[in-house]
C-alpha cells in the first residue's frame, strides 16, 4: 500500500503568505456573488435588493480583513507582530502573486492587513509594498472579454444577437425594435462596427453596454447603450456617443457599477483608453474596487508631489469651513479635508456625527450629485511643500489630527476628494451664459438630492461646486440629512411689531425645522439670476413641494433620475420623464 507523500510543513512566513492570499480570494468571490446579483434585480427590477447588495459590496472588504486578521493571529499567535517575519511574509507572498492576473489588488489587499496590524504611519518599506510599486497590470485589449462585431451587412441583426446573447428571463418589450433603433442612431454617425465588452454594467436602474465605435474613416470614439427593465421587459433607452457623457456616466459623483469582471485591471486599462482624462483611481472605485482606487489616488497624488518639489499645498479656495479645513495641491486637482477640533457658531455637532455623514454618503446612492470622498489615514507630507497660511491653520485648528513629527507633517485622519471649483466663485468668475447655466444646475441638483431622499441642509452656493464639464455637485456633508428627516414649514405670518426685529428673534425653528421660503435670501446671486433660478426650479423654495416629496418616498415611489440628458434617449424611449413638478 502506498501513502501519498506528506510535504514538509512550509514555514511560518510561507503559510502566512498562503493564508493571506486565500482571503483575498475568498474576498473576490463573495464580491463576485454580490456583484451577479446585479442581473437578477434588474430583470426583476428590485431596486430596494439593489441598494441593499451595493452596500453590502461595499462593506464586504472590512469583512474579510477581520476574518483574515483573525486567522492570521491564529496561526502566527505571538509572532503576529514580529517584523522580520513579516519581511519574509512579504517576499514569499510576492514570489506566490507575482504570476497572477490583477497582483496589483492582491498587493492592497495585503497592504491593509500590514496597515492595521502595525498602524503604519506613512508608509513601511520592509513589511509593505509601496504604493508607487503597484502599479496596474492591466492589458486595454481586454482578451476574452472584448468582443468586436462587423455592421457588413445588417447592423440590426448584429444588435438582434447581441440582445439576445445577454438572455435576460424577463425578455425584451421589443427586441427588434430595440435592434433596430440602436442601428440606426449608430449608422447616423457612420459607425460601421463596434468593440464591446462582453459584461453589461448595472447600476441603479440601468443596465449599459460599453465599448468603442468603429467609423468608416478609421476613427473611433466611445460607446454605450443603456438598458432599462420595465414591467413589460427589457429595452434599449439611450445610445451615448458623446465623451464628455461617458465620462460623467464614470464620474466620481456616481455609485459604483456592479459588473462581474474575470480580470479587473483589463477593462480599466479599456476604460481608461476610452477616457483618457479620467484618472485611472477614479476607474477603479467606479467599477466597485474601493481600496484598489484609493491606493491609485495614493499613488498618483504622491507621486506628483515627489516629482515636483517646488509643489505647494495651500489652503483650497473659497469660503472657510466652520467644519472642515482644506488644503490642496496647487497643481493636482484633488482636496484634503479635514474635521476642526472646534466648529464655529452656529454648528453645534461633534466629531462622530460629522465622520457619520460621510459614511451615509459613502454606503448612498451618490445620484450624480455627491462628491464621493474617500477616507484616509495616517498620511505624511514634506513640511516645506506646505505654504506657512496652511500649514499654520492646521496645526491651530485641526491639533487632534494633524502633528508635527521632524520635518514632516503627519495627518492622523482626512477625506480626499475631486477637486472642484465653488460655485459662490464659478458664478462671480464665469461669462454670464455659463453663469446662469451653472444656478440653473444648482437647482436641478438640488431636486435630484430630493428624489433620492437627500437634503443638503446647507443650501449656499460654497457648499456646492462645478466640475470641469460644467455640472454642479455638493460636497459640504456636515449638514446633509434624509429628507424624510425633516421638518418643512411655511414662514409664518409677520406680526407689526416683528418688522424691526432680526428673524431668529421672532422666528422659532427647532432642529428639524426648514423653512425652504428663506432660501433665497442666503444665496448671495445677483436678482437676475435669482429671478431665472426661480422662474426654472422655484419649487425647491415652497414647503408643499418638499412635503409632496417627502409623502411619495414615505409611500414607497422610487424616482428616476436619467444619468444622462433626454437628447440621447432613443426616439422611442422618450416619453415624458417622471419628474418633481
Amino acid at each position: 500500500m502506498h501513502h501519498p507523500v506528506v510535504p514538509r510543513p512550509q514555514d511560518p512566513a510561507q503559510r502566512a503568505a498562503a493564508l493571506i492570499a486565500d482571503g483575498f480570494d475568498d474576498y473576490n468571490a463573495r464580491f463576485s456573488d454580490i456583484t451577479r446579483r446585479a442581473r437578477r434585480r434588474f430583470e426583476r427590477r428590485d431596486w430596494k435588493l439593489a441598494q441593499s447588495d451595493n452596500t453590502g459590496r461595499i462593506d464586504l472588504y472590512d469583512v474579510c480583513l477581520r476574518e483574515t486578521l483573525s486567522r492570521l493571529e491564529g496561526l502566527l499567535e505571538d509572532r503576529v507582530r514580529s517584523r522580520p517575519l513579516w519581511r519574509g511574509i512579504r517576499t514569499a507572498y510576492a514570489e506566490r502573486i507575482a504570476a497572477l492576473p490583477d497582483r496589483e489588488l492582491f498587493k492592497t489587499f495585503y497592504n491593509s492587513l500590514v496597515r492595521r496590524f502595525f498602524r503604519i504611519d506613512g508608509v513601511a518599506p520592509d513589511v509593505e509594498f509601496l504604493a508607487f510599486e503597484i502599479v496596474p497590470t492591466g492589458d486595454a485589449s481586454c482578451p476574452g472579454e472584448l468582443h468586436h462585431h462587423g455592421f457588413d451587412h445588417d447592423a440590426t441583426a448584429v444588435w438582434r444577437g447581441i440582445f439576445r446573447d445577454l438572455a435576460y428571463v424577463n425578455g425584451w418589450t421589443d427586441l427588434d425594435a430595440s435592434a433596430a433603433a440602436v442601428a440606426e442612431a449608430l449608422r447616423s454617425r457612420g459607425v460601421v462596427g463596434v468593440s464591446m465588452l462582453r459584461t453589461p454594467f448595472y447600476r441603479e436602474r440601468r443596465a449599459y453596454l460599453i465599448g468603442r465605435a468603429h467609423g468608416a474613416s478609421g476613427a473611433s470614439y466611445p460607446v454605450v447603450i443603456a438598458l432599462t427593465s420595465e414591467a413589460a421587459g427589457v429595452r434599449a433607452d439611450a445610445v451615448i456617443v458623446d465623451e464628455q457623457q461617458i465620462s460623467i456616466l464614470f464620474g466620481f459623483s456616481r455609485s459604483y457599477f456592479h459588473a462581474d469582471i474575470a480580470r479587473v485591471g483589463d477593462v480599466v486599462a479599456f476604460l481608461h483608453a476610452l477616457l483618457p482624462r479620467k484618472p485611472l483611481d477614479e476607474l477603479f472605485t467606479v467599477v466597485g474596487r474601493i481600496k484598489q482606487g484609493k491606493t491609485e489616488r495614493y499613488r498618483q497624488v504622491f507621486r506628483h508631489l515627489a516629482e515636483y518639489p517646488d509643489e505647494e499645498l495651500v489652503l483650497a479656495d473659497g469660503e472657510r469651513g466652520m467644519v472642515m479645513a482644506v488644503f490642496t495641491p496647487r497643481g493636482y486637482p484633488v482636496v484634503f479635508k479635514l474635521i476642526r477640533d472646534r466648529f464655529a457658531y452656529p454648528k453645534d455637532m461633534v466629531r462622530a456625527e460629522v465622520e457619520e455623514k460621510y459614511r451615509l454618503v459613502f454606503r448612498r446612492d451618490r445620484i450624480g450629485r455627491l462628491v464621493d470622498a474617500q477616507e484616509f489615514l495616517r498620511l505624511r507630507f514634506p513640511k516645506q511643500q506646505f505654504a506657512p497660511a496652511a500649514l499654520d491653520e492646521l496645526l491651530r485648528e485641526c491639533a487632534q489630527t494633524v502633528q508635527m513629527e521632524g520635518d514632516e507633517v503627519l495627518i492622523k485622519h482626512c477625506y480626499v476628494e475631486r477637486r472642484v471649483r465653488p460655485l459662490n466663485l464659478y458664478v462671480r468668475e464665469a461669462q454670464s451664459v455659463a453663469a446662469e447655466r451653472a444656478v440653473l444646475d444648482y437647482g436641478q441638483a438640488i431636486k435630484d438630492l430630493a428624489r433620492s431622499n437627500i437634503f443638503p441642509g446647507d443650501l449656499l452656493l460654497k457648499n456646492f461646486g462645478v466640475t470641469r464639464h460644467g455640472r454642479v455637485l455638493f460636497y459640504d456633508y456636515d449638514e446633509l440629512c434624509l429628507v424624510e428627516e425633516c421638518k418643512f414649514r411655511a414662514v409664518p405670518a409677520m406680526r407689526d411689531e416683528d418688522e424691526t426685529r432680526p428673524l431668529d428673534e421672532w422666528l422659532y425653528a427647532g432642529r428639524d425645522d426648514v423653512f425652504p421660503e428663506l432660501f433665497p435670501q442666503f444665496l448671495g446671486i445677483v436678482p437676475a439670476l435669482r429671478e431665472r433660478l426661480r422662474a426654472e426650479h422655484g419649487e425647491i423654495f415652497d414647503p408643499v413641494w418638499w412635503r409632496d416629496v417627502q409623502a411619495r418616498l414615505a409611500a414607497g415611489e422610487h424616482f428616476d433620475v436619467p444619468p444622462y440628458p433626454d437628447a440621447v434617449r432613443l426616439p422611442q424611449a422618450r416619453e415624458p420623464q417622471q419628474n418633481l413638478r
